[in-house]
């Protein structure tokens, strides 16, 4: 074995250090996913991972997800480009989401590549939803259990919702709003087992959480805010600060992120890569 090293983070995940992403032996591979199955977010840094390296480390992990939304690369269609030119105002993902929840087999997670950054600011937050889980009461989580919820992102990809209706959003950035519409709206365990790890997440999101299933929108909508605000506690908050080299891969199954926006007038651009996820179950 190397002397790769695994340092829990601060709120949520782990930074894996003194290991060449574009280089990995049999070894390193095999702790690598053991700790993404066990903090379902993980980092690095100092890396040199060009377009090939990024494909190649993605498909290690499975098959890729081709982003139906965001703009491709010219000429890596598997890698999407997440930017915000100086000009641009809105930025994407800017509020508290996990991915694809929309999807009924919701894409297991992203591996996400620094390639320009702002001067300042650009951080990405993230919170574990293993932990949201283990922080409510027993009682509560007895009810979650038995619960479904309602996911949709129609109203974000859609015809006239969400970043179509906001034109800077948009902007040759996010598009396919025939995709949008045609959107089914699956339902997801509130509480699934975790396919990797086999511990029990909270499965709801700000973003794409409509209610519970056989529940009113108005009904659903106090418990909803309660998880919500219950799971973004400011102590579990993993602020990581954006560097060249640095690359994020979280799971979208045990975690929520937040892209910040404090960069006006500076431009930022980060190429991702989605890896196919599955069916999720109750716990």
């Amino acid at each position: 074995m190397t002397k790769m090293e695994i340092r829990p983070h601060q709120g949520a995940g782990a930074e894996i250090i003194d290991v060449d992403l574009m280089n990995l032996a049999a070894e390193e591979l095999d702790a690598i996913k053991q700790a993404y199955a066990d903090y379902g977010l993980i980092f690095f840094r100092d890396q040199s991972l060009d377009e090939h390296g990024h494909i190649n480390l993605a498909k290690k992990f499975g098959s890729i997800n081709v982003n139906r939304f965001f703009a491709a690369h010219s000429d890596y269609p598997e890698i999407a480009i997440v930017v915000k030119e100086a000009h641009q105002e809105t930025n994407i993902g800017g509020d508290w989401h996990t991915d694809h929840s929309y999807d009924l087999e919701p894409a297991m997670g992203s591996i996400l590549v620094a390639k320009d950054l702002p001067q300042t600011g650009g951080d990405t937050l993230f919170v574990s939803m293993y932990d949201a889980f283990e922080r409510l009461s027993d009682g509560l989580k007895k009810t979650l259990r038995g619960l479904r919820a309602v996911h949709s992102g129609r109203h974000v990809f859609g015809s006239g919702q969400g970043y179509d209706d906001d034109t800077d959003a948009a902007s040759n950035r996010i598009s396919n709003t025939d995709a949008g519409d045609q959107l089914v709206d699956p339902t997801h365990p509130v509480i699934i087992s975790h396919p990797l790890s086999g511990k029990e997440a909270l499965y709801i999101n700000p973003a794409f959480t409509l209610q519970f299933e056989g529940w009113s929108a108005e009904e659903s909508a106090p418990l909803l805010q309660y998880l919500y605000k219950q799971t973004v506690p400011e102590s579990s908050v993993c602020r990581f600060k954006w560097q060249p080299g640095s690359i994020a891969f979280w799971d979208n199954r045990a975690t929520w992120h937040f892209a910040e926006n404090d960069y006006q007038g500076l431009r930022r651009e980060m190429h991702r890569i989605t890896i196919d996820g599955c069916l999720l179950k109750a716990s």
